[in-house]
Protein backbone atom coordinates (compact mmCIF):
# COMPACT_ATOMS: atom_id res chain seq x y z
CA UNK A 1 0.00 0.00 0.00
CA UNK A 2 1.00 3.42 -0.80
CA UNK A 3 0.11 6.61 0.71
CA UNK A 4 -0.08 10.62 0.69
CA UNK A 5 0.29 12.39 3.35
CA UNK A 6 -1.69 15.52 3.62
CA UNK A 7 -0.38 18.13 6.82
CA UNK A 8 -3.26 20.95 7.17
CA UNK A 9 -1.51 24.07 8.32
CA UNK A 10 -3.51 26.52 6.13
CA UNK A 11 -5.26 28.37 9.35
CA UNK A 12 -4.85 31.18 10.75
CA UNK A 13 -3.95 30.11 14.37
CA UNK A 14 -6.59 33.13 15.35
CA UNK A 15 -7.43 31.45 19.02
CA UNK A 16 -3.37 30.66 19.62
CA UNK A 17 -3.01 34.58 20.13
CA UNK A 18 0.44 34.93 18.59
CA UNK A 19 2.79 36.86 15.76
CA UNK A 20 3.78 33.47 14.61
CA UNK A 21 1.01 30.70 13.84
CA UNK A 22 1.24 27.52 15.48
CA UNK A 23 2.51 25.37 12.74
CA UNK A 24 5.49 27.59 13.07
CA UNK A 25 6.06 27.24 17.29
CA UNK A 26 9.02 25.66 18.09
CA UNK A 27 9.90 22.96 20.55
CA UNK A 28 13.08 21.90 20.88
CA UNK A 29 14.56 23.85 17.74
CA UNK A 30 12.17 21.94 15.35
CA UNK A 31 8.77 23.70 14.69
CA UNK A 32 5.35 21.51 14.94
CA UNK A 33 5.40 20.91 11.19
CA UNK A 34 9.18 19.50 11.32
CA UNK A 35 7.92 17.40 14.07
CA UNK A 36 5.30 16.08 12.14
CA UNK A 37 7.00 15.59 9.25
CA UNK A 38 10.25 13.77 11.41
CA UNK A 39 7.44 11.01 12.67
CA UNK A 40 5.74 11.14 9.00
CA UNK A 41 8.92 10.37 6.87
CA UNK A 42 10.22 7.10 8.77
CA UNK A 43 7.57 5.44 6.97
CA UNK A 44 8.29 4.11 3.90
CA UNK A 45 4.73 3.64 2.77
CA UNK A 46 4.31 7.43 2.70
CA UNK A 47 5.51 8.19 -0.75
CA UNK A 48 4.16 11.41 -0.76
CA UNK A 49 4.05 14.60 1.80
CA UNK A 50 1.39 17.73 0.74
CA UNK A 51 1.54 20.32 3.28
CA UNK A 52 -1.18 23.16 2.87
CA UNK A 53 -0.05 26.15 3.87
CA UNK A 54 -1.51 30.04 4.65
CA UNK A 55 -0.62 32.07 1.95
CA UNK A 56 0.50 34.68 4.24
CA UNK A 57 3.14 32.48 5.95
CA UNK A 58 4.66 31.53 2.83
CA UNK A 59 7.99 33.02 4.07
CA UNK A 60 8.02 31.22 7.10
CA UNK A 61 7.58 27.76 5.08
CA UNK A 62 10.28 28.79 3.05
CA UNK A 63 12.50 29.46 6.00
CA UNK A 64 11.30 26.04 7.05
CA UNK A 65 13.72 24.36 3.68
CA UNK A 66 11.71 21.46 3.54
CA UNK A 67 12.93 18.68 1.92
CA UNK A 68 10.55 16.15 -0.44
CA UNK A 69 7.23 17.91 0.50
CA UNK A 70 4.76 19.58 -2.08
CA UNK A 71 3.39 22.59 -0.60
CA UNK A 72 -0.25 23.66 -1.45
CA UNK A 73 -1.75 26.76 -0.79
CA UNK A 74 -5.10 26.48 1.45
CA UNK A 75 -8.31 27.86 1.60
CA UNK A 76 -10.47 29.92 3.96
CA UNK A 77 -11.99 26.95 5.52
CA UNK A 78 -9.95 23.12 6.55
CA UNK A 79 -12.64 22.02 4.21
CA UNK A 80 -11.01 23.86 1.34
CA UNK A 81 -7.61 23.85 2.26
CA UNK A 82 -8.30 19.49 2.20
CA UNK A 83 -9.75 19.71 -1.33
CA UNK A 84 -6.89 21.93 -2.41
CA UNK A 85 -4.73 19.38 -1.25
CA UNK A 86 -7.31 16.30 -2.70
CA UNK A 87 -7.12 17.95 -5.92
CA UNK A 88 -3.68 18.05 -6.67
CA UNK A 89 -3.16 14.31 -5.78
CA UNK A 90 -6.49 13.38 -8.37
CA UNK A 91 -4.47 15.96 -11.34
CA UNK A 92 -0.86 14.35 -10.38
CA UNK A 93 -2.08 10.62 -9.75
CA UNK A 94 -0.76 10.35 -6.34
CA UNK A 95 -0.89 7.22 -4.43
CA UNK A 96 -3.95 5.73 -4.11
CA UNK A 97 -4.43 6.19 -0.41
CA UNK A 98 -4.27 9.42 1.60
CA UNK A 99 -3.80 10.38 5.51
CA UNK A 100 -5.56 13.77 6.17
CA UNK A 101 -3.49 15.09 9.49
CA UNK A 102 -3.84 18.24 11.12
CA UNK A 103 -0.69 20.21 12.35
CA UNK A 104 -1.91 21.04 16.00
CA UNK A 105 -1.45 17.35 16.65
CA UNK A 106 2.27 16.72 16.59
CA UNK A 107 2.41 14.37 19.52
CA UNK A 108 1.15 11.17 17.99
CA UNK A 109 3.18 8.12 17.96
CA UNK A 110 4.57 6.36 15.21
CA UNK A 111 2.59 3.25 16.83
CA UNK A 112 -0.57 5.22 16.41
CA UNK A 113 0.41 5.98 12.72
CA UNK A 114 1.36 2.09 12.25
CA UNK A 115 -2.20 0.69 13.18
CA UNK A 116 -3.65 3.43 11.03
CA UNK A 117 -1.62 2.26 7.82
CA UNK A 118 -1.85 -1.53 9.07
CA UNK A 119 -5.78 -1.24 9.22
CA UNK A 120 -6.09 0.10 6.28
CA UNK A 121 -5.57 -3.05 4.14
CA UNK A 122 -9.03 -4.58 5.05
CA UNK A 123 -10.98 -1.12 5.48
CA UNK A 124 -12.04 2.13 3.54
CA UNK A 125 -11.38 4.77 6.14
CA UNK A 126 -9.63 4.28 9.34
CA UNK A 127 -9.90 6.93 11.87
CA UNK A 128 -8.32 7.40 15.62
CA UNK A 129 -11.22 7.78 18.53
CA UNK A 130 -11.02 8.84 22.47
CA UNK A 131 -13.66 7.81 24.46
CA UNK A 132 -15.10 10.70 26.79
CA UNK A 133 -14.63 9.85 30.27
CA UNK A 134 -15.89 13.22 31.87
CA UNK A 135 -19.43 14.36 32.82
CA UNK A 136 -21.37 16.00 29.16
CA UNK A 137 -23.61 18.50 30.17
CA UNK A 138 -25.76 21.13 27.24
CA UNK A 139 -26.84 24.16 27.66
CA UNK A 140 -30.99 24.82 27.14
CA UNK A 141 -31.86 28.20 25.98
CA UNK A 142 -35.67 28.28 25.64
CA UNK A 143 -37.87 31.27 25.42
CA UNK A 144 -38.33 31.01 29.04
CA UNK A 145 -35.70 30.10 30.69
CA UNK A 146 -31.93 28.40 29.96
CA UNK A 147 -31.10 25.43 31.88
CA UNK A 148 -27.99 23.05 32.23
CA UNK A 149 -29.06 19.09 31.27
CA UNK A 150 -26.87 16.25 31.23
CA UNK A 151 -26.00 13.96 28.09
CA UNK A 152 -25.57 10.69 27.70
CA UNK A 153 -21.67 9.95 26.94
CA UNK A 154 -22.37 5.98 26.03
CA UNK A 155 -22.86 7.15 22.46
CA UNK A 156 -20.22 10.26 22.43
CA UNK A 157 -16.53 10.30 21.05
CA UNK A 158 -13.76 12.27 20.18
CA UNK A 159 -12.02 12.02 16.56
CA UNK A 160 -8.37 12.86 16.46
CA UNK A 161 -6.19 12.77 13.04
CA UNK A 162 -4.52 11.40 10.71
CA UNK A 163 -7.50 10.11 9.24
CA UNK A 164 -6.90 7.33 6.37
CA UNK A 165 -8.72 7.36 3.42
CA UNK A 166 -9.06 5.85 -0.27
CA UNK A 167 -8.03 8.74 -2.28
CA UNK A 168 -10.83 8.75 -4.51
CA UNK A 169 -13.21 7.90 -2.23
CA UNK A 170 -12.88 10.82 -0.28
CA UNK A 171 -12.51 13.01 -3.00
CA UNK A 172 -15.91 11.98 -4.37
CA UNK A 173 -17.59 12.63 -0.46
CA UNK A 174 -15.61 16.28 -0.45
CA UNK A 175 -17.76 16.93 -3.75
CA UNK A 176 -20.87 15.32 -3.13
CA UNK A 177 -21.47 15.78 0.51
CA UNK A 178 -19.67 19.30 1.25
CA UNK A 179 -22.23 20.56 3.45
CA UNK A 180 -21.98 17.95 5.60
CA UNK A 181 -18.77 18.62 6.18
CA UNK A 182 -17.90 19.17 9.93
CA UNK A 183 -15.00 19.74 11.49
CA UNK A 184 -13.08 16.59 9.97
CA UNK A 185 -13.47 14.81 7.19
CA UNK A 186 -14.78 12.03 8.90
CA UNK A 187 -18.25 13.70 8.85
CA UNK A 188 -18.64 13.38 4.87
CA UNK A 189 -19.51 9.66 5.49
CA UNK A 190 -22.99 9.08 5.83
CA UNK A 191 -22.86 5.32 7.17
CA UNK A 192 -20.29 5.15 9.52
CA UNK A 193 -20.40 1.53 8.88
CA UNK A 194 -17.33 1.94 6.34
CA UNK A 195 -15.52 3.30 8.94
CA UNK A 196 -12.91 1.49 10.94
CA UNK A 197 -12.30 3.18 14.31
CA UNK A 198 -9.24 2.52 16.23
CA UNK A 199 -8.03 2.94 20.05
CA UNK A 200 -6.46 6.73 19.46
CA UNK A 201 -3.91 8.47 22.29
CA UNK A 202 -4.90 11.07 25.09
CA UNK A 203 -0.97 12.85 24.04
CA UNK A 204 -2.50 12.76 20.90
CA UNK A 205 -3.91 16.37 22.21
CA UNK A 206 -4.61 18.85 19.64
CA UNK A 207 -3.06 22.38 20.52
CA UNK A 208 -5.60 25.33 20.18
CA UNK A 209 -4.39 27.78 22.93
CA UNK A 210 -0.79 28.56 24.23
CA UNK A 211 -1.76 26.69 27.31
CA UNK A 212 -2.03 23.59 25.12
CA UNK A 213 1.49 24.12 23.62
CA UNK A 214 3.09 24.70 27.01
CA UNK A 215 1.42 21.32 27.78
CA UNK A 216 3.21 19.87 25.17
CA UNK A 217 6.48 21.04 26.24
CA UNK A 218 6.27 19.31 29.61
CA UNK A 219 5.74 16.01 28.27
CA UNK A 220 8.86 16.70 26.15
CA UNK A 221 11.06 18.02 28.85
CA UNK A 222 10.30 14.53 30.35
CA UNK A 223 11.61 13.01 27.68
CA UNK A 224 14.55 14.81 27.79
CA UNK A 225 18.41 13.38 28.43
CA UNK A 226 21.55 15.07 28.67
CA UNK A 227 25.23 13.49 27.84
CA UNK A 228 28.94 14.30 28.24
CA UNK A 229 31.66 13.82 26.50
CA UNK A 230 35.14 14.45 26.64
CA UNK A 231 38.68 14.09 23.87
CA UNK A 232 41.76 15.21 24.01
CA UNK A 233 44.62 14.94 21.72
CA UNK A 234 48.44 15.73 21.13
CA UNK A 235 49.21 18.39 19.07
CA UNK A 236 52.43 17.08 16.97
CA UNK A 237 54.12 18.79 13.87
CA UNK A 238 53.42 17.73 10.71
CA UNK A 239 49.76 17.58 11.47
CA UNK A 240 46.58 18.80 10.06
CA UNK A 241 44.68 20.33 12.42
CA UNK A 242 40.99 20.29 12.29
CA UNK A 243 38.90 21.79 14.73
CA UNK A 244 34.49 21.20 14.51
CA UNK A 245 35.11 19.84 11.36
CA UNK A 246 37.06 22.78 9.68
CA UNK A 247 40.63 22.98 9.15
CA UNK A 248 42.36 25.38 10.48
CA UNK A 249 45.81 26.97 9.34
CA UNK A 250 48.27 26.08 12.10
CA UNK A 251 51.86 24.66 12.63
CA UNK A 252 50.79 21.72 14.87
CA UNK A 253 47.95 19.06 14.08
CA UNK A 254 46.42 16.65 16.20
CA UNK A 255 47.89 13.31 16.87
CA UNK A 256 45.27 10.89 16.40
CA UNK A 257 43.77 7.66 14.41
CA UNK A 258 41.03 9.25 12.90
CA UNK A 259 41.48 12.74 12.09
CA UNK A 260 42.29 13.92 15.74
CA UNK A 261 39.32 16.55 15.97
CA UNK A 262 38.30 17.19 19.26
CA UNK A 263 35.39 18.67 19.31
CA UNK A 264 33.55 16.49 16.91
CA UNK A 265 34.81 13.47 19.10
CA UNK A 266 33.81 15.01 22.05
CA UNK A 267 29.86 16.50 20.67
CA UNK A 268 29.78 12.62 19.35
CA UNK A 269 30.57 11.25 22.42
CA UNK A 270 28.00 13.78 24.10
CA UNK A 271 25.46 12.55 21.81
CA UNK A 272 25.65 9.02 22.11
CA UNK A 273 25.58 9.55 26.04
CA UNK A 274 22.43 11.25 25.63
CA UNK A 275 20.83 9.01 23.67
CA UNK A 276 22.16 5.93 25.86
CA UNK A 277 23.86 4.44 22.59
CA UNK A 278 27.45 3.71 24.34
CA UNK A 279 30.42 5.84 23.50
CA UNK A 280 32.67 7.06 20.13
CA UNK A 281 35.62 4.50 21.32
CA UNK A 282 32.66 1.55 20.84
CA UNK A 283 31.09 2.48 17.64
CA UNK A 284 34.28 3.49 15.74
CA UNK A 285 37.05 1.88 17.18
CA UNK A 286 40.81 2.67 16.81
CA UNK A 287 41.74 -0.76 16.19
CA UNK A 288 39.50 -0.55 12.94
CA UNK A 289 41.22 0.29 9.58
CA UNK A 290 38.50 1.70 7.70
CA UNK A 291 38.58 4.41 10.24
CA UNK A 292 42.23 4.93 9.97
CA UNK A 293 42.47 9.01 9.11
CA UNK A 294 38.80 8.98 8.54
CA UNK A 295 37.10 12.69 9.35
CA UNK A 296 35.19 12.86 12.51
CA UNK A 297 32.21 15.02 10.03
CA UNK A 298 31.61 11.23 8.74
CA UNK A 299 31.16 9.56 11.96
CA UNK A 300 29.38 12.79 13.71
CA UNK A 301 26.91 12.26 10.53
CA UNK A 302 26.13 8.81 10.72
CA UNK A 303 25.50 8.94 14.63
CA UNK A 304 22.97 11.62 13.84
CA UNK A 305 21.60 9.78 11.24
CA UNK A 306 21.21 6.77 14.26
CA UNK A 307 19.77 9.05 16.92
CA UNK A 308 16.93 10.05 14.31
CA UNK A 309 16.37 6.52 13.58
CA UNK A 310 15.47 6.35 17.27
CA UNK A 311 13.33 9.57 17.65
CA UNK A 312 16.08 11.88 18.89
CA UNK A 313 16.92 15.37 17.88
CA UNK A 314 19.50 17.55 19.69
CA UNK A 315 18.34 20.32 21.99
CA UNK A 316 21.58 22.24 22.59
CA UNK A 317 25.03 22.09 22.61
CA UNK A 318 27.35 23.76 24.84
CA UNK A 319 31.05 23.21 24.00
CA UNK A 320 34.66 24.29 26.05
CA UNK A 321 37.44 23.94 23.81
CA UNK A 322 40.78 23.62 26.13
CA UNK A 323 43.52 25.19 24.32
CA UNK A 324 46.51 27.66 24.50
CA UNK A 325 46.75 28.12 20.48
CA UNK A 326 44.51 28.54 18.29
CA UNK A 327 42.38 31.81 19.45
CA UNK A 328 39.01 30.05 19.32
CA UNK A 329 37.29 33.44 19.84
CA UNK A 330 38.48 34.06 15.75
CA UNK A 331 37.13 31.19 14.55
CA UNK A 332 33.95 30.29 17.27
CA UNK A 333 31.24 31.50 14.63
CA UNK A 334 32.44 29.42 12.00
CA UNK A 335 32.42 26.49 13.87
CA UNK A 336 29.01 26.98 15.61
CA UNK A 337 27.81 27.33 11.34
CA UNK A 338 29.45 23.65 10.52
CA UNK A 339 28.14 22.20 14.08
CA UNK A 340 24.56 23.38 12.91
CA UNK A 341 25.01 21.62 9.71
CA UNK A 342 26.63 18.56 10.67
CA UNK A 343 23.69 17.82 13.67
CA UNK A 344 20.52 19.62 11.68
CA UNK A 345 19.47 22.04 13.94
CA UNK A 346 19.93 25.79 14.48
CA UNK A 347 22.71 28.11 15.18
CA UNK A 348 21.08 29.36 18.87
CA UNK A 349 21.00 25.83 20.14
CA UNK A 350 24.49 25.67 19.96
CA UNK A 351 27.30 27.42 22.60
CA UNK A 352 30.81 27.50 21.89
CA UNK A 353 33.72 28.74 24.99
CA UNK A 354 37.44 29.14 24.55
CA UNK A 355 39.18 28.57 27.74
CA UNK A 356 42.89 28.05 28.55
CA UNK A 357 44.60 26.94 31.37
CA UNK A 358 47.02 29.63 32.13
CA UNK A 359 49.94 28.09 30.16
CA UNK A 360 50.44 25.14 33.16
CA UNK A 361 50.54 21.95 31.73
CA UNK A 362 50.42 20.16 28.69
CA UNK A 363 47.62 22.16 26.94
CA UNK A 364 49.26 25.30 28.37
CA UNK A 365 52.82 24.06 26.83
CA UNK A 366 51.22 23.99 23.64
CA UNK A 367 51.31 20.13 23.63
CA UNK A 368 47.95 18.91 23.73
CA UNK A 369 44.43 20.62 23.05
CA UNK A 370 41.05 19.20 24.80
CA UNK A 371 37.43 19.74 24.75
CA UNK A 372 34.44 18.85 26.78
CA UNK A 373 30.70 18.70 25.80
CA UNK A 374 27.43 18.69 27.19
CA UNK A 375 24.08 18.35 24.95
CA UNK A 376 20.80 17.69 25.51
CA UNK A 377 18.36 15.69 23.29
CA UNK A 378 14.58 15.65 22.92
CA UNK A 379 13.01 12.31 21.89
CA UNK A 380 10.08 13.35 20.27
CA UNK A 381 8.24 9.62 19.94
Amino acid sequence: MSFCLIILAGGNSSRFRSNVGKPYQKIGGKSLIEINLIKAQKFKQIKKIILVYNKKDLKLVKLLKLKNVKLVAGGKSRKQSTMNALKFLINHKGPSKVLIHDVARPNFSTKLLNSIIRNMKNSRSVVPKINIQDAIKQIIDSSKEEYIVSKKRDNLFLTQTPQAFNLNEIYELHKKNADKYKDDDISLYIDLNKVKFIDGEKNNFKITEKSDLENLKKIYRSQQSVGIGFDVHRLVPKRKLFLAGLKIKSKLGTLGHSDGDPVLHSVTDAILGACKMGDIGQMFSDKNKKFKNIRSTILLQQVINMIKLKGYFINNIDINIITQTPKIKNIKNKMINNISKLCETSKNQINIKGKTTEKLGLIGNEKAIACETICSVIKYD
